[in-house]
């Protein structure tokens, strides 16, 4: 199973991260939430970014390009073999920096992967 970092993971049930968090556990995918708000999701604690997680297949974020500045070395650590870019998060430049270090990346909507068997 592809083990998904959510980014910009959120205990708030009206956000798309906590509903992308509980389709993935639902689906039987493992998640690493990473955030700001404490709290878990889907039964997993959110964590602050730091801890490298090196088992990652993908990230999926839930945060705009105004804020992933601050993530982009974390994710290039990271080494996931793609990057999920949901509506709203589009970066061209970052997601340029990551093609360039071999990670794949795609725009689209993790929960409509997940329904569509596509994820």
């Amino acid at each position: 199973m592809k083990k998904t970092l959510i980014i910009g993971a959120s205990p708030n049930p009206s956000r798309y991260a906590y509903l992308a968090a509980n389709m993935l556990k639902s689906k039987g995918y493992e998640i690493v939430n990473v955030g700001i708000k404490r709290g878990e999701v889907a039964g997993v604690e959110i964590e602050e970014p730091g801890n490298i997680h090196s088992d990652i297949h993908t990230v999926t974020l839930y945060i705009g390009p105004h804020l992933q500045q601050q993530y982009v070395d974390y994710i290039l650590k990271t080494k996931p073999k793609r990057v999920v870019f949901n509506p709203g998060t589009e970066n061209a430049t970052f997601e340029d920096l990551l093609k360039k270090n071999g990670i794949e990346t795609i725009e689209a909507c993790t929960l409509v992967l997940l329904s569509t068997g596509q994820y």
